[in-house]
């Protein structure tokens, strides 16, 4: 898949993040908050592992596919009871086929995807139970702020109420009705998940002991590590070169529905999206997919096979689409792009702009992650403050994460300094303006108590809470009528489960 109508560089890595802010979503987390509970859950042990991750995103796709009407063609049938709380297959297969979908290559995917699934369901809906059974509180008011919220992502991700509502083919009430039992049921295991750990506490001589347990060579190097936010701006083409641009794509669009040409040849000669020389435009797509521009896939989905659209203006640029085949919420479409270009009197404007906020940050009119709110255009690092995010989550990057323009910028940099205003070049291929701020640079070196205490003590905490979740398993599992089809009896990961389900056939 092209990366141009992404909206992030890294969208696998920020879905996990967004699965887990759903699973946490009763309160807003930071983005340090996010990093540490990813680690949290990618690097360390069994139960905790990936299977809420796993769980969150069969649910958010089982939701989201409801709300889309995705067409998908299961003989469905229960594949496991908890207690008065059933699965379903579907639940299992839908859940797999969009984690699947958002997965960048196979690498990325459980050993066994239905099985990792399955577990972490029974490991929510056992939760749920539990807190059930204990009377947890969950008011009608946190009920329904949590709705709220979740509609206001869905309509944010999307781009506008009435594009979600089109793609859905629902009003926002029909699907917030439609996410309240899960939604409900989400709280309820996060709330009794909370519980059993609200007592975990670390103390300094537990973080001692379990650092010194580590061997010298297996301790991790960090090189020098650099904490950089920006405030970015991507000057506007005038309209006079908008309209040019929009008269040269829609005369290629009259060379191909009058026969004249074919709207691959064209895509290789004219789009410039990267990739298009190969492909000749072409893109698979899903109705449902959250990270592509919410504008571009409306317009794709407007089109009949065959069909060309008018022109769309996206986020990247400029479009024709034209519709090749479509099956339910997937389709194959063509498309070619152009980025109308901006000259040098817009890159001054906005370099004259940047300066002068520059200016107020330096004179404390306003901080800088107030302005990046208020100014930035870069959708990466307009809602974290600025930040430059690396590959983990973390805000703490390397030098060669960032890009050549970045570094050239940083080279002479002090800490707390900010940049005057400079262009660069976005891996999309538009130019853009920003400033930089440099909150702090580390030295080279080996992990130790004294520069790493919080990450040392953050994943020492994690495997506590690790062994007392999977402790309240072990005690609670055989205390639940456990049924497991016989579908799913070579699922090793559930051998508690199944264990308890034997006993009670």
């Amino acid at each position: 898949m092209p990366v141009l109508l992404f909206y992030h560089q890294d969208d696998f890595m920020l879905f996990q993040a967004t699965i887990i802010l759903n699973l946490f979503f009763v309160k807003s987390l930071t983005k340090q908050e996010l990093h540490m509970l990813n680690n949290y859950f990618w690097k360390h042990f069994s139960i905790m592992k990936k299977l809420f991750i796993v769980c969150m995103i069969a649910v958010f796709g089982i939701i989201l596919n409801s709300t889309a009407q995705t067409q998908k063609v299961l003989a469905d049938k229960i594949v496991a009871q908890i207690g008065d709380k059933i699965i379903l297959r579907s639940d299992i297969v839908n859940g797999a086929e969009d984690y699947k979908r958002q997965a960048p290559d196979a690498s990325q995917l459980p050993p066994n995807l239905e099985c990792s699934i399955l577990e972490g369901q029974l490991i929510r809906k056992a939760l749920m139970l539990q807190a059930q059974k204990d009377s947890l509180p969950l008011s009608d008011d946190e009920l329904e702020g949590a709705l709220d919220n979740r509609l206001r992502y869905f309509i944010n991700m999307y781009g506008g109420k009435e594009v979600l509502e089109q793609i859905a083919g629902k009003t926002v009430y029909q699907i917030k009705e439609e996410f309240r039992p899960s939604v409900k049921e989400e709280m309820l295991a996060d709330q009794m998940k909370k519980s059993i750990l609200q007592n975990v506490k670390i103390t300094p001589t537990e973080v001692r002991d379990y650092f010194t347990k580590i061997p010298t060579d297996s301790l991790p190097f960090y090189e020098s590590e650099l904490e950089v936010s920006q405030i970015v701006l991507f000057p506007k083409a005038n309209k006079d070169v908008d309209e040019y641009v929009i008269n040269e794509l829609m005369a290629l669009k009259k060379q191909v529905e009058s026969g004249q040409k074919k709207f691959d040849a064209l895509a290789r000669l004219y789009s410039e999206e990267p990739a298009a020389k190969e492909t000749g435009g072409l893109l698979n797509i899903n109705r449902t997919a959250k990270n592509m521009d919410p504008t571009f896939l409306s317009a794709a989905f407007r089109l009949k096979e065959g069909q060309i659209s008018n022109v769309v203006k996206s986020k990247f640029g400029l479009h024709i689409i034209q519709m090749v085949s479509r099956n339910g919420e997937d389709a194959v479409v063509r498309h070619i792009i152009k980025i109308p270009p901006v000259t040098d009197d817009e890159i001054n404007a906005a370099k004259a702009k940047l300066d002068s906020i520059r200016l107020k940050i330096i004179d404390d009119k306003f901080p800088f992650n107030a302005a990046v709110s208020r100014f930035s255009d870069d959708e990466n690092s307009k809602n974290n403050g600025g930040n430059v995010i690396a590959q983990d989550g973390s805000t703490y990057v390397t030098i060669d994460q960032l890009d050549k323009d970045m570094v050239l910028s940083l080279k002479d940099m002090k800490v707390g300094e900010i940049s005057k205003a400079v262009t660069f070049t976005s891996e999309r291929g538009t130019k853009g303006v920003r400033i930089i701020y440099l909150k702090s640079r580390s030295e080279p070196h080996r992990e130790n108590m004294k520069d790493d205490y919080n990450k040392i003590a953050q994943r020492a905490v994690d495997i506590k809470k690790d062994k007392v979740m999977h402790q309240w398993f072990q005690e609670h599992i055989p205390t639940y009528y456990v049924s497991i089809d016989k579908e799913y009896g070579t699922c090793d990961n559930i051998s508690e489960w199944k264990a308890v389900a034997a006993k009670a056939q």
